[in-house]
């Protein structure tokens, strides 16, 4: 795994320098769903320092097992609001709030441990029914809502693009979303900083980072291909 892992940060590297950019403005989240505790544990070894879960039960169970581990967890499936009060004791990063119900149970729920909930905005870049996200036209009405609200810090935009096997295919949209950061950004929203875009999988990482991400999101890279 270690090996994998230095391939992928190399990459990383790589692409940000392709581009002029400081590889260190990156960061890997390891893709850890399904993926048993111990196989998590060698990746921490290995020197992965974020861990990406899709599942509030599954990962409550690995952040339990591997609680003695100095790692940072997001959160990045999709969130119902009724797992909102085990998501903001677990994770330091949600990056799926895609509503403002969500948004309001997150923040009552936060606000009853005196935490300030570190969260991102998905947004259904591509406009695909089977996806969760907010469109683009409706994202800054919905950021400026949410902006109203006190334990909870919106730090940036997340995408999941349409599927192509192409990462030239994708490219558009990541580019797409880097543009709706920067106009948010420009649109100075009280309580809002747009600093990270999380974008770009296993397959499509690279156009991601050119294209601006701050977070990769990688899975099978990592730990191999998942039952």
């Amino acid at each position: 795994m270690k090996k994998r892992l230095q391939h992928i940060l190399e990459r990383i590297h790589q692409a940000a320098v392709s581009c002029g950019r400081d590889s260190e403005t990156i960061r890997l989240v390891a893709v850890s769903k399904t993926i048993p505790s111990g196989r998590v544990r060698e990746a921490i070894d290995a020197g992965v320092t974020i861990l990406g879960e899709n599942y509030v039960q599954e990962a409550g169970e690995k952040i339990k097992a591997l609680s003695s581990y100095a790692v940072s967890w997001h959160f990045i499936g999709h969130l119902q609001s009724n797992k909102a009060k085990y998501a903001v004791r677990l994770f330091d990063l949600i990056h799926s709030l895609d509503s403002l119900k969500l948004a309001r149970e997150l923040d009552k729920q936060a606000k009853k441990i005196n935490k300030i909930q570190q969260v991102l905005i998905q947004v259904n870049i591509g406009e695909e029914s089977s996806k969760s996200g907010v469109y683009k036209q409706d994202t800054i009405e919905l950021i400026e809502a949410i902006g109203h609200l006190e334990n909870l810090s919106v730090k940036g935009l997340m995408t999941m693009p349409p599927f192509f096997n192409a990462p030239e295919k994708v490219r558009p949209f990541f580019a797409d979303l880097r543009r709706l950061r920067d106009h948010i950004k420009n649109a100075n929203i009280p309580n809002i900083t747009m600093d990270e875009l999380s974008m770009g999988m296993t397959g499509d990482f690279e156009a991601a980072i050119e294209e601006g991400a701050t977070l990769v999101r990688i899975g099978t890279a990592i730990f191999g291909k998942r039952n």
